[in-house]
């Protein structure tokens, strides 16, 4: 299921990940007709629902009744494909097992993966396009010590693209840490911020070693573009 907010990033050979069956993490924005929520406000939002989900007992627990369904996503293409909903959509979208996280004004629910062609019926109707987002002002300083998730500023992105982007390099940072470092981070609410870097910085994220997302082109951009760079302090 492609489309403009889909995150096909790569993780293992892709050969061997196609061949498996393929799951989708399911995220849904809330994004009611009036006062939307700003963009690096959902872009932050959707980053540390992806997070929750990771660290939750259902997902890391022994017989944890999520687990099983992120392996085999992470076994597979790692997709991530944010919707939006508003009113009765967003009440029934909260009717599901999953976990909403609220960020100063945005609200994303996360959901355990599902497979690409067997979305439950109160998300597949849900809308993919139509979300355009922005910041009413400039984003603030990043506090010390926070953790960036730095977009390219060569790609435009949809709202939602970029929202499952930053997702993405999230995750990946998280792999990279240790039980020590996902449990402090998990501690601060999952403390992170998305900018986007200058030419000249991305130069140098990009050659740093840290955590890159490298999109696989289905949507929008690319294939091969690099959009997000994870700059967790822990990975320095």
């Amino acid at each position: 299921m492609s489309s403009p907010f889909d995150d096909p990033a790569a993780a293992p050979a892709p050969d061997s990940r196609d061949a498996k069956e393929q799951y989708v993490l399911p995220l849904v924005v809330r994004l009611e007709r009036t006062d939307p929520p700003a963009r690096t406000d959902a872009l932050e939002t959707s980053a540390r629902a992806v997070l929750t989900l990771l660290a939750d007992p259902r997902v890391t627990d022994d017989g944890g009744e999520w687990a099983e369904r992120v392996d085999a996503w992470e076994d597979a293409r790692i997709r991530k494909v944010v919707r939006r909903a508003r009113g009765g959509e967003w009440r029934k979208a909260g009717e599901l097992p999953g976990i909403t996280v609220a960020g100063e004004g945005a609200e994303v629910r996360v959901f355990p993966p599902v497979p690409l062609d067997g979305w439950p019926k109160e998300l597949a109707k849900l809308q993919v396009s139509g979300t355009d987002l922005d910041d009413p002002a400039e984003p603030g300083p990043v506090p010390d010590g926070t953790p960036v998730l730095w977009l390219n500023p060569e790609v435009g992105m949809s709202a939602g693209k970029a929202m499952a982007q930053t997702g993405h390099a999230a995750q990946l940072a998280w792999w990279r840490l240790d039980g020590a470092q996902r449990k402090e981070w998990a501690e601060s609410g999952f403390a992170l911020a998305v900018r986007t870097a200058t030419a000249e910085a991305w130069a140098e994220l990009t050659a740093s070693g840290l955590p890159l997302v490298r999109d696989a082109g289905f949507t929008e951009i690319a294939p091969g573009s690099c959009t997000v760079v994870a700059d967790h302090p822990a990975l320095r």
